[in-house]
């Protein structure tokens, strides 16, 4: 299942060949969204395994979130605070159409001071709103393709900030 969404402003790809690549652009990702201390919703499409999970806890490593980083497979939702944003990490792996959405009354989560961590947002489609980032995780081999998509300008100062940065 694919998403409806518009052509982004800015794409990057990038491989990365270790899981200590993907812990780096988690941090890198969690930089820039701490540097505007404002909320932003990012999609994560891939795989099972693709390391959509590991790229998320890297990321909230790198804005403060201290102690057990749990994966929301089961809960559907798990809550971080830090200083002044909320993050909230989704998985919607197991939803079976998109109106449990609507349902389970996450509308509420997306607010001016929240980061929206969203892994699987097919399974709601038409009902999320527009991501800032939708980064997708493909494998290669050992190794990971990962395509990044800029939907706002939030998103395209994430990605310039990546680029920056970049040392893969």
């Amino acid at each position: 299942m694919t998403l409806n969404l518009p052509t982004p402003l800015v794409t990057q790809s990038l491989l990365l060949a270790t899981p200590e690549d993907t812990d780096w652009l988690g941090q890198i990702l969690g930089e820039s969204l701490s540097i505007e201390s404002t909320g932003g919703v990012i999609y994560l499409q891939g795989e099972l395994g693709a390391g959509k999970t590991s790229l998320v806890r890297a990321l909230l490593r790198s804005c403060g979130v201290q102690g057990r980083i749990k994966s929301p497979s089961y809960a559907l939702l798990e809550t971080y605070k830090v200083s002044s944003l909320y993050f909230y990490h989704l998985d919607f792996y197991r939803f079976k159409n998109p109106q449990e959405w609507e349902e389970a009354g996450f509308r509420d989560l997306f607010h001016h001071n929240a980061v929206v961590l969203i892994e699987w947002p097919e399974k709601a489609e038409g009902l999320l709103p527009q991501p800032d980032l939708l980064i997708n995780m493909l494998y290669e081999g050992e190794r990971r393709i990962v395509k990044i998509g800029a939907y706002t300008q939030r998103g395209v100062a994430c990605v310039n900030h990546l680029n920056l940065r970049r040392k893969i």
